[in-house]
């Protein structure tokens, strides 16, 4: 019987070790069938713009969508602005970026969303001077009603689309209701800047490098009122892993100063350098874009503005600000963090801003 167990055990290792000798025949086999990737086609509006031009050399270079992801860059832009937008893609050609295998420059809507699958909408209409709100939603709320019919009818089936121009939530919402067969979970707004503003914030107060903090929360809207959070948020220090409140120790500034500063940094940066925050905004919409795709690390969330699904009490039908995780392309809200009495005075008070904006926009439809 003894002899029969020695047998069997030394066939089982027989077979392991074949099994494992065929895994690396076949990945060295493999490794010689270089099979290049399909080119990914990322649409930029407003390409011309200080976000855009920032942001189209790191599409080209693999920030968004990875070191071996291929890419053919759509620009669109109005009509006023074709040379410059020429001019954009001589650079681009001039750059000679591995990655890039292709640049439609265009001023036509329809050709700039052909077959596209990510979606960066950069192009709006700025507030100018003696512009009332709703003037400036008016004018969004047409560009961007004429930008979701053609991404509805022309781009790639599944196409991603992050909304970066303000009112960043409300256009969001917009270019949603006028693609209705475009997914609701693939439709998004940029609040990855202000999430990254949040992990600079308490990098620099606790003196650590900023991928040490982890699990910051924008909650609500791109704005004035949105809520930067750091309950739920940890810092990896000398002495191991600690919650943000631990360390910073100071609830008063945590409550007052820091959220006011995440808040007001779009501000501050316009009246240190004249000009609106372009190069942050850029990096921020390569972030978004490369968790949402690749997915976020375990363990980790990051901040979207996405379609409410009533969690945490926050209206359906508003595009919202949560923290999520991402993984194979699909986001996810996540579920379960104790929400305490200031934390949910400001969530509201931003959620009372969004229904505003809502009705704002809609009655500019009328």
């Amino acid at each position: 019987m003894e002899y029969f167990y020695i047998i069997l055990f030394q066939k089982i290792l027989v077979v392991l070790f074949c099994v494992t000798l065929f895994r690396k025949i076949i990945r060295h086999m493999w490794s010689f069938l270089d099979i290049p990737k399909e080119p990914c086609r990322v649409l930029v509006t407003g390409a011309t713009g200080q976000i855009g031009y920032a942001l189209v050399p790191m599409i080209a270079r693999g920030i968004m969508l990875g070191p071996d992801q291929p890419v053919i860059l759509h620009m669109l832009d109005i009509e006023p602005a074709a040379e410059a937008l020429n001019g954009v893609k001589m650079e681009l050609i001039d750059a000679a970026f591995p990655l890039l295998k292709g640049v439609v420059a265009t001023t036509d809507v329809v050709e700039a969303c052909k077959d596209v699958n990510v979606a960066v909408m950069v192009g709006g209409f700025p507030r100018k001077e003696g512009m009332e709100r709703k003037d400036v939603m008016s004018k969004n709320v047409s560009i961007y009603k004429a930008q979701a019919s053609a991404l509805e009818k022309h781009a790639a089936p599944n196409c991603k689309v992050l909304v970066v121009a303000n009112p960043a939530n409300t256009n969001a919402l917009i270019l949603k209701e006028f693609a209705p067969s475009v997914p609701a979970k693939n439709i998004t707004c940029l609040t990855r800047l202000d999430h990254n503003r949040v992990m600079g914030q308490i990098s620099e107060r606790l003196k650590v490098h900023v991928s040490d903090v982890k699990n910051v929360i924008i909650w609500g809207n791109h704005s004035s009122t949105q809520y930067p959070d750091v309950n739920h948020a940890t810092v990896t220090t000398s002495k191991g892993e600690k919650p943000v409140r631990e360390a910073v120790a100071d609830d008063n500034w945590l409550n007052t100063e820091f959220i006011t500063t995440v808040q007001q940094r779009g501000a501050a940066i316009i009246k240190a350098r004249k000009l609106s925050s372009a190069l942050s905004a850029a990096s921020s919409a390569c972030d978004h874009i490369r968790d949402w795709v690749l997915g976020t690390p375990k363990g980790t969330w990051v901040s979207m503005g996405v379609y409410s699904d009533g969690s945490y009490g926050i209206p359906e039908g508003l595009i919202y600000s949560f923290p999520v995780t991402c993984e194979k392309g699909e986001w996810s809200i996540v579920k379960g963090l104790k929400v305490d009495e200031f934390s949910r005075a400001k969530m509201d008070a931003t959620a009372d801003e969004l229904a505003e904006e809502k009705t704002l926009a809609y009655s500019c439809l009328n």
